[in-house]
């Protein structure tokens, strides 16, 4: 027969770490039903038999967050056979407040005193026998981290599930709380069950109504219990909620008093580097500093190279494993001949030579015998003509600059070189691309079906596995400052800041993750444990950008000021101050309507002491987190490059509706989403856009941001594979807008700020468990991008000297009604529950 361990404790306890101790890789993680909170079981690597069930992280068993909802109700209603109460030796009081309340349900309960090396690093002791006597449960030694105690913890939990033996605690309040409490559950001791009577009566006597409904409690029955609660307010001079608190933390700290002893030496490590990182003077400079050596490692250094290698080795040229040196020499002599060539033709078509049709020849890859004839054709004709030219040619890895001199020679002799093929060389693996085409030849797969997979699904799902990389070493970058305790310490520092905002300090960490991808970004706000703020930050924490909305950027700045570096110093960041911006400004709107009315629920997180993480606990957080990121590449992206694919390349041509001849001159025009953006085109002319290449960029884009960048090349016929940095796109992409600057920066905008890719859209689904709330987040999201796209549109064309009097007067109106907005007081907040407006003082905590 299986035995069904619960693990519970507060957050940042080590409870994480021993359930990934106890269970190994035999995990399970889903959702629980009903709500956003992500539940994990497993069954213990010793003993198959054995389920262990990871409940959320929870201060108390209060019913105010979905986690405590979550963890109450398991530990009510599945009936456990055994509760596993994970406590942080070093924060023995504190988190003693939790037990008490588990011990009152009734369940059989082992208690872990953890990390109880750092608390005899500190020279503190516990005596254990003594805390087991008073709590009436056993007291186990653990350290998760260093697996020490697990062993006896499991098997101490398995008799006592087996014995099915329930806590004969000592512990009482004091008459004033004892004899109401003894009052109320005479009254209500036939409608709960026996072994958790006395934690519902507190609970009424705290005046929960979730109590009073579950048990269906008559209004007689709550008349004598508020009788009895009023009467016990004015005894003490307090509300109930606040007594019952004081009394729980006077009765923990007698137990504390009894079995903790502490030695005194001076001011830890933990307390002397928090008043350096958590300053208000340094803190933020040091966050900063912190942060850009994150996002240069990931971005810049060792997440960009091995990017690359995905991008230009997996999924493009393949690689060749051994004679890499000589290949390279060849190469690059290729390369070289490949520039002569060009700057020679080039000196020709200025001597007015015409050079169109050897230029088409050139370009082919798979040259015919008539395109070989044309180039020497070409080549005869240039014999007698005194054809010269000298260019700079600079060495990329010298940064030297050093001139060449082509004639009619060495034109020639360029002409001779052959691409140099890597698969002669050596080992050579071949890129994914190159080994589904030869599969798909082999097969003799119809020309629909090579373009669907080739340019559709494996073009689609590279380009965000290009991504996967970089990702992988910043999920490893912020699990280590998560797991070392200064993850904790950003939220605490950013909640002074964010607070004046209409955030809390707990949102910043879901924009921090966001700028790496959105899914884990809105995923991680089921931290947050207020409704108000976790939907408030879900509906603006996409607007940050993302990875994935970088190569948009990149594409709108090069277009703009044509790689000139100086432009590109101030014009990239401005599209990521754009997006802090308007989270600020977005908070601040939402905060100021009667959903979200208020101020931010107070700030309550548990400052961990420093520790090195756990190699193993690191390792599994970022292959969670890149495992998310995976299949949103195997399944959205997936789905997405098909059905894009699908409408670009299908159309209505001469009365017929089929494949079109991608070889036909602009046969996209005649495609199924060409007829899409030309139906939607009216809704983006206020912002300057309104062909329908523009248009169905923007689409596309709300399907995957990666597909922006690779829709302009297909649809300008630069190429799908080219990247943002490509000075061709550039052109191309600025001749959509016909040059018009305040265009394109305004297409940045809305597709920077509307809602994000398909997949974190299935993400905010999932945290908001409301198709209203869902539907409400998207519809804000875009219609906040497409007013500031218009706003920057219609001013920037009126600085310009475009001035559009009746756009200009509606861009006003609205600017004037997002100050209005912002400036207006708060209205009042309406819909709210009892339990709700006492929930920001419920929680046994005050510490901000």
């Amino acid at each position: 027969m299986d035995i069904r361990i619960a693990l519970a404790g507060n957050p940042n306890c080590g409870k994480t770490t021993l359930f990934n101790a106890l269970t190994g890789a035999r995990q399970r993680v889903g959702n629980w039903p009903g709500v956003t909170v992500e539940k994990k079981e497993g069954t213990y690597k010793g003993d198959k038999s054995v389920i262990i069930t990871d409940l959320p992280g929870v201060y108390s068993l209060s019913p105010f967050s979905p986690e405590e909802i979550v963890t109450r109700t398991y530990l009510c209603d599945d009936n456990p056979q055994v509760v596993i109460n994970l406590v942080d030796s070093t924060n023995l009081e504190r988190n003693l407040y939790l037990t008490t309340q588990i011990i009152e349900l009734g369940v059989p309960v082992v208690v872990a005193v953890n990390m109880i090396d750092l608390m005899r690093k500190k020279g503190d002791d516990i005596n254990l026998e003594k805390l087991s006597r008073r709590l009436g449960c056993p007291c186990i030694a653990v350290s998760a981290l260093k697996q020490e105690g697990i062993s006896e913890l499991i098997k101490t939990a398995v008799e006592v599930a087996k014995n099915g033996k329930k806590p004969e605690s000592t512990l009482h309040f004091t008459n004033d709380a004892q004899q109401p409490i003894e009052a109320i559950s005479s009254i209500i001791a036939d409608k709960v069950p026996a072994e958790s009577l006395r934690f519902y009566a507190i609970k009424c006597l705290e005046g929960e109504d979730r109590t009073f409904e579950k048990f269906s409690i008559s209004k007689e029955d709550r008349a004598r219990i508020d009788s009895i609660r009023q009467s016990y307010e004015q005894n003490v001079d307090d509300d109930a909620e606040s007594a019952i608190t004081c009394e729980r933390y006077d009765m923990i700290s007698d137990v504390v008093d009894e079995c903790h002893k502490r030695s005194f030496k001076g001011t830890t490590l933990t307390e002397k580097v928090d008043r350096v990182v958590t300053s208000r003077i340094f803190g933020l400079p040091i966050f900063v500093a912190v942060m850009f050596l994150v996002y240069y490692i990931a971005i810049s250094t060792i997440g960009t190279g091995a990017t690359d290698w995905v991008n230009d080795k997996l999924f493009d040229e393949g690689w060749l494993i051994t004679n890499t040196e000589q290949y390279e020499e060849d190469k690059g002599d290729y390369e070289d001949a490949q520039d002569q060539i060009k700057h020679y033709i080039e000196a020709a078509e200025e001597a007015g030579v015409e050079t169109d049709d050897v230029k088409e020849a050139l370009e082919e890859e798979d040259k015919s015998d008539e395109d070989k004839a044309t180039i020497e054709e070409f080549a005869d004709s240039l014999k007698d003509k005194n054809i010269a030219i000298t260019y700079d040619k600079k060495d990329d890895d010298t940064k030297e600059v050093s001139q060449v001199s082509v004639d009619y020679d060495a034109f020639r002799e360029a002409l001779d070189v052959e691409e140099p093929d890597p698969a002669e060389y050596g080992l050579f693996m071949p890129s994914v691309p190159s080994v589904v085409g030869d599969w798909l030849d082999d097969i003799d797969a119809a020309e629909w079906v090579k373009g669907l997979v080739l340019d559709g699904v494996i073009a689609g799902v590279g380009a965000v596995l290009g991504f996967l990389p970089q990702m992988a070493v910043l999920f490893l970058e912020l699990a280590l400052l998560e797991g070392c305790g200064y993850m904790a310490r950003i939220a605490f520092l950013m909640d002074r800041l964010f607070r004046r905002f209409g955030l809390s300090g707990k949102s910043f960490i879901p924009i921090l993750i966001a700028t790496g991808c959105g899914v884990p970004g809105v995923m991680s706000t089921k931290t947050i444990e207020d409704e108000r703020d976790r939907r408030l930050t879900i509906m603006t924490t996409t607007m940050i950008p993302c990875s994935a909305k970088t190569p948009i950027i990149a594409l709108i700045f090069g277009s703009i000021a044509g790689g000139d570096a100086a432009t590109t110093a101030w014009v990239a960041p401005l599209f990521y101050f754009l997006g802090i911006f308007a989270i600020v400004i977005s908070a601040i709107m939402l905060r100021k309507t009667r959903f979200f009315a208020g101020e931010a629920t107070p700030f309550v997180m548990e400052l961990p002491p420093y520790h090195v993480p756990s190699a193993r606990n690191v390792g599994m957080s970022v292959l969670d987190r890149c495992k998310a990121f995976v299949i949103k590449a195997g399944t959205v992206i997936f789905i997405s490059a098909i059905v894009v694919w699908f409408l670009l390349n299908f159309g209505m041509y001469d009365g017929s509706f089929g494949l079109l001849d991608s070889k036909m001159d602009d046969y996209m025009q005649y495609s199924i989403m060409a007829v899409i953006g030309n139906a939607f085109a009216w809704i983006f002319t206020p912002l300057g856009f309104s062909d329908w290449q523009t248009v169905v960029t923007t689409i596309t884009g709300l399907v995957a941001k990666e597909n922006v960048v690779s829709t302009v090349g297909i649809i300008t016929s630069v190429g799908s594979e080219a990247s943002e940095s490509d000075p061709d796109l550039w052109t191309s992409f600025a001749g959509l807008f016909n040059g018009n600057v305040g265009a394109m920066i305004s297409f940045c905008a809305f597709n920077l700020l509307c809602a994000p890719c398909f997949a974190a859209m299935g993400a905010i689904r999932n945290q908001m468990a409301s198709a209203k709330w869902f539907w409400a987040a998207i519809g804000f999201m875009c219609g906040f991008a497409w007013v500031v796209g218009f706003i920057i549109y219609q001013i920037f064309s009126a600085v310009t000297g475009s001035i559009q009097p009746i756009g200009l007067a509606i861009a006003f109106i609205f600017l004037a009604l997002i100050v209005f907005q912002v400036v207006r007081p708060m209205p009042q907040r309406s819909g709210a529950s009892a339990d709700e407006r006492s929930a920001a003082t419920s929680v046994p905590l005050a510490s901000e």
